[in-house]
């Protein structure tokens, strides 16, 4: 398995392709996680459009969370230390992805703060690429990460 050390590329392939944010950037890690690409994209399908469409924490965002939790993530119920440890470590990654974008919300990414979110996405049309940042919060977030593995090596 050849592990890439800049997944930037193909987490934007993925979304370029029609895959949902939290998507293209966890599936793009398949190579370090471990976890097959197929298996990867329906895990995070969940969480595209701000955790289905709802417009919430960013799915570019969801899925480094969650990359981050299957390489550092804790497993032990009562290890307060090491669940600590990890829940800064996102909260680090927050940061760094805020630092950019002055968010990690989804509405306010888009600045599309409606109430009624409807559950039927957007068809990607070249008008949809140029008139959506999706496919930048998708590449900051795999250079975000890519940047803490290579700082803290598995």
């Amino acid at each position: 398995m050849k592990i890439m050390n800049n997944h930037a590329e193909k987490t934007c392939q993925l979304f370029a392709d029609g895959r949902n944010c939290s998507q293209a950037v966890f599936a793009a890690f398949s190579d370090i996680t471990g976890i097959d690409e197929e298996l990867a994209l329906r895990l995070s399908s969940s969480f595209g459009g701000g955790m289905g469409r709802m417009r919430e924490v960013c799915g570019a965002v969801s899925g480094m969370f969650m990359v981050a939790g299957v390489l550092y993530g804790y497993t032990s119920a009562d290890n307060d230390m090491e669940k600590a440890d990890h829940y800064r470590r996102i909260q680090q990654l927050a940061e760094e992805f805020k630092a950019v974008y002055g968010t990690i919300n989804c509405g306010e990414l888009l600045k599309d703060l409606s109430v009624n979110k409807s559950p039927i996405p957007e068809k990607r049309t070249a008008e949809y690429y140029k008139a959506r940042p999706c496919i930048r919060f998708v590449e900051t977030a795999a250079e975000i990460l890519d940047r803490y593995i290579a700082e803290n090596p598995l």
